[in-house]
């Protein structure tokens, strides 16, 4: 009988989202003519049909994307309320529709009308009888589970002929027993009242989302920006919205879940991608980081930018009429000094020569050179191929890369260092920088933690300036007296530009880097240089910030503090607090929080919700174990676990034997394919991709992502690798959803 209930009230469901997905894809033929009609008014001849050309196509082509993006999963609420309210369901999706009739058909989630379905709880029920989440598999309803939110209101529906009945476990406890594949999955339908409240925050300021592993946090912030984009779109989609995330591993992870909310106007950088055309994707060793994030470094770029280019020429000698003119290393320095108190180093390019020319003017005491005057003094220097080559080769135009290079010189970092970095110190970072190759842009050899030191560079030596299409291929333009395009925008210019939109500044400008709202997740771990970075990119905007410093991974956090504190700039805060574990089962996570506290961690210990029965399980090895034995300990571990669950299965090691338990994941015949026949991860780098089951993955990488279950090798060298490895080694602890084993 009750299985007979479930087939009724799914096909009944079915026929609602068949008919949902014919209105779509109305909605995008429509959308098409659209686009050909305004194609058809830029044919008309005059300037009139292009403004509505351009207008209707752009448009068009963004009703496409944001149809084209809600497919999956399009329908996945439904609403039934009090008789007094509407005795009509309500049906809540990814995007809003209307009917032929223009009618409701569906809401958006984020439209104010659909808040109730997030916000409904059985202590306060808002009107709400019964909520129910559809469970899809493209087009097809494959399952349904109903709250329960008002039983005397069920009862009094029912008598007026209303049929309501209750089917499945509860939509909140089906998501998490659900598999986890290699992409976080929207679960828009189980929002709970309390991340809803950090959802439908106030825009501006910041919102800090808090709270310990497994309670939603970086779910709520995606989904908050989606909230963002829906409620005033085109502040947020002129201005931008920004996702950092702490690897390209993570950001792979979530890059689904906005795109499958209607949103795909949002930028995702890892923190090795912040800065534009520069992508890394390795960490430093913990030292050699501790140091690249400090503070410090900002003063060390600062004095690295303002330093004279290694290789330059220290003087310029030339006769003029009955003069011998001499710039020697003495007037070259007060002429470096009145550039540099002018404002940054590249920003002073268009008037480098004539800096020079002054300082060689002021040498001329022949009466022939008198006579001449100033004016054919500057015209005769200007057109020497001397003079100019020396300008160039004196004051070049630099770039980040090119100058970070300079570090490479034992010398040259001791003198810019004396007094910020120990002997030690730059020991550490000279290994580190060896390999720098200045004749590349970007250097492969550039590690996560190069990327907001090439950024404090960057903006220390300010953008090179505009020159016309037919000088920017020449240097010597530069200092032939050029002028920065940016500085002659008026002030109509900027109020008149195209389309009626703001002005900006060109892509390669480091005035174009804000956004309108930026969102950082695992906040606790950013280092005092990538706030400094990130920082930049949010000075006029809105913030959403998500963390647990319980598991930070940066050991100086005061230092972190007042770099985060600086990049927020005073503005107003809201801060929500999310109490609730719905990753871990009460198994795993009563294990990992009883190891945070005999470690002496300062964890956010949040209640885990969901009991599977399954304890986590302790494989130990004598001390003399030899690798053979960890490597057999290791793989009957993976092979019990990837038996066990559907889902994915992550093997978390120390750094040091990342390469040797890949070696032996290919060695292992068991698991070429998984029960379902796909592929297995044998991933030599850190990114899982594809229907990849297993991976290998170090404590660090495992940030932000979840597993159904995970296999620890060695956690005491994991704790032991850097001052934060305890940590790194409660982050792993909680990834799993269902199964958890340790080997060591």
């Amino acid at each position: 009988m009750a299985d007979e209930l479930v087939e009724r009230e799914v096909a009944a469901e079915q026929t609602f989202v068949d008919r949902v997905y014919r209105q779509l894809e109305q909605a995008g033929v429509a959308a098409q003519q659209l686009a050909r009609e305004g194609h058809s008014r830029g044919r008309l001849g005059h300037e009139g049909g292009l403004v509505e050309r351009d207008a209707m196509v752009f448009q068009a082509a963004k009703r496409i994307a944001q149809l084209d993006a809600a497919h999956e999963g399009l329908v996945f609420g439904r609403l039934d309320l009090d008789a007094a309210i509407d005795a009509a369901p309500r049906y809540v999706g990814r995007i809003g529709l209307r009917d032929d009739d223009h009618e409701s058909l569906l809401i958006d989630w984020r439209a104010p009308a659909a808040a109730v379905f997030y916000q409904a709880t059985a202590a306060e029920p808002h009107g709400v009888l019964r909520r129910r989440v559809l469970r899809s598999t493209g087009r097809r309803v494959v399952g349904v589970e109903d709250e329960l939110l008002d039983a005397d209101g069920i009862a009094a529906a029912e008598e007026q002929g209303r049929e309501l009945p209750i089917v499945g476990e509860g939509a909140l406890m089906a998501q998490l027993s659900r598999a986890r594949d290699r992409s976080m999955h929207s679960i828009v339908a189980t929002i709970q009242a309390e991340q809803d409240k950090a959802i439908r925050a106030p825009s501006r300021g910041v919102v800090t989302i808090s709270g310990g592993p497994g309670t939603g946090k970086t779910v709520v912030a995606l989904h908050r920006a989606a909230f963002l984009l829906y409620t005033d779109r085109q502040r947020y989609e002129r201005g931008g919205v920004l996702v950092v995330g702490p690897s390209g591993v993570f950001m792979r992870y979530i890059e689904r879940v906005l795109p499958s909310l209607g949103e795909t106007a949002v930028a995702l950088r890892s923190l090795g991608e912040v800065v534009d055309e520069v992508r890394a994707t390795r960490h430093d060793e913990p030292a050699v980081a501790d140091i690249k994030g400090s503070a410090r470094m900002a003063e060390l770029m600062r004095r690295t930018a303002r330093q004279q280019a290694p290789g330059s020429p220290r003087e310029f000698r030339v006769f003029w009429r009955d003069d011998r003119l001499v710039l020697d290393r003495g007037k070259l320095g007060q002429v470096r000094r009145q550039l540099m108190s002018q404002g940054l180093r590249n920003k002073q390019l268009p008037r480098v020569s004539h800096a020079l020319l002054d300082a060689l003017w002021r040498q001329v005491r022949g009466e022939r050179g008198r006579e001449q005057g100033r004016e054919r003094f500057n015209e005769d220097m200007l057109s020497r191929d001397d003079f100019l080559d020396f300008a160039l080769a004196w004051w070049p135009p630099l770039d980040a890369p090119t100058v970070l290079c300079w570090l490479r010189d034992p010398e040259f970092l001791a003198r810019v260092a004396e007094g910020l970095l120990s002997g030690e110190e730059q020991r550490l970072l000279l290994k580190t920088w060896a390999d720098l190759d200045p004749s590349r842009p970007i250097s492969p050899q550039i590690a996560i933690e190069d990327v907001p030191l090439l950024d404090e560079l960057r903006y220390a030596l300010g953008d090179v300036p505009q020159k016309a299409d037919d000088e920017r291929d020449d240097p010597i333009a530069l200092i032939e007296g050029a002028v920065d395009i940016q500085e002659l925008m008026t002030a109509s210019d900027r109020e008149f530009a195209p389309s009626g939109r703001a002005w900006r500044p060109p892509v390669s400008s480091i005035e174009d880097d804000g956004y309108a709202h930026v969102l950082v997740d695992e906040a606790q771990d950013l280092t005092p240089m990538q706030w400094r970075m990130v920082g930049r990119r949010g000075r006029t905007a809105s913030w959403t910030i998500v963390g647990d410093p319980a598991q930070s991974s940066w050991p100086v956090p005061a230092e972190s503090d007042a770099a985060r504190a600086a990049a927020l700039e005073r503005k107003q805060i809201h801060s929500f607090h999310l109490s609730t574990n719905y990753r871990n089962s009460a198994e795993i996570y009563a294990h990992a929080a009883a190891y945070a506290e005999r470690v002496g961690l300062d964890a956010d210990l949040p209640d885990a919700v969901r009991r599977t029965g399954e304890e986590p399980v302790a494989v130990e090895l004598p001390a003399d174990a030899s690798a053979a034995d960890l490597e057999a300990a290791t793989r009957a571990a993976v092979l019990d676990v990837a038996g066990r669950v559907s889902g994915t299965v992550g093997i978390v090691v120390p750094v040091a034997r990342r390469s040797e338990v890949n070696a032996w994941l290919a060695s292992w015949p068991e698991l070429a394919h998984d029960a379902a026949g796909a592929r297995a991860a044998i991933d030599s780098s850190v990114a899982p991709s594809g229907d990849d089951r297993v991976v290998v993955l170090t404590g660090l990488d495992t940030k932000g992502l979840e597993f159904d279950a995970i296999v620890v090798v060695r956690p005491q060298e994991i704790e032991d690798e850097s001052a934060t490895g305890r940590a790194t080694l409660y982050v792993v602890l909680t990834r799993a959803t269902q199964l958890l084993t340790t080997v060591g």
